[in-house]
């Protein structure tokens, strides 16, 4: 910073300045000076969460060197989508005070072998969580299979530079789902299918995404036999986007 001019790049933190790191991978979950960047701005938006009463669960190194993931929840689906926009600007907030900037693009860097940015969103019912919940969990999965391509539609600004099947994607092109596989668009974690219950994760949405919308969307393709209110939703939602297409 010199004379009030700040100098802005997107080049990720912990980087070497106009250079790469070594391959991703070992970043994740990673520990130590060399492995992961950025802790002490983590570290101070979890407090700051906790503190402001927002239902961090978890964060983590991610894949990529200079990337981050925090969990929100479990609660229900307003509020954890209150709390996923409030954890997001108290990011912003206390990236402005370390001099760097958040970039919730779902592929901030477009080019090279590194991974996107997802907002993975893991859902369930009491029923799917009760004794033999699989047998409702299975049904869900066939639901968003068949509204995969409404629900791509509006599942953040970029994504299919995200969506490739690549690094750790499925291809936005078609639904897939498995067990324990993060390649797939919806994932039954290995816990729930050992128990027989638990939840789905919905690996489709991008970094960017609104969490009302991708709530909303999966709860009226889920639990609604009517499309009435998905098809609503998708139409005020591209009608919005499409009002300012620069700011979306």
């Amino acid at each position: 910073m010199y004379k009030g001019e700040i100098e802005r790049t997107k080049w990720p933190y912990g980087w070497p300045s106009g250079g790469y790191p070594e391959p991703q991978g070992q970043f994740y979950c990673g520990n130590g000076y060399q492995r992961f960047f950025g802790r002490e701005i983590m570290e101070a938006h979890t407090a700051a969460c906790l503190h402001a009463g927002v239902h961090i669960s978890g964060t983590n190194g991610e894949v990529m060197p200079g990337q981050a993931e925090y969990q929100v929840g479990p609660c229900d689906l307003l509020s954890a989508s209150d709390q996923m926009h409030i954890g997001r600007f108290i990011l912003t907030r206390i990236c402005e005070n370390n001099g760097v900037f958040v970039d919730f693009e779902p592929k901030p860097l477009a080019h090279g072998d590194w991974n996107g940015t997802g907002c993975h969103t893991n859902f369930s019912t009491k029923k799917m969580r009760d004794a033999g919940g699989l047998a409702h969990i299975l049904p869900a999965i066939e639901r968003l299979a068949h509204a995969h391509l409404e629900h791509i539609d509006i599942y953040g600004q970029g994504n299919e530079k995200r969506l490739t099947g690549k690094h750790e994607t499925a291809s936005m092109k078609s639904f897939t789902h498995g067990v324990g596989n993060r390649g797939a668009s919806v994932r039954i974690p290995t816990d729930t299918k050992n128990a027989g219950r638990g939840y789905l994760e919905d690996r489709r949405p991008a970094g960017n995404v609104d969490p009302y919308i991708a709530a909303s969307a999966i709860a009226s393709t889920t639990l609604l036999d009517d499309k009435t209110v998905f098809n609503a939703l998708v139409k005020h939602y591209k009608d919005w986007k499409n009002s300012n297409p620069a700011k979306h």
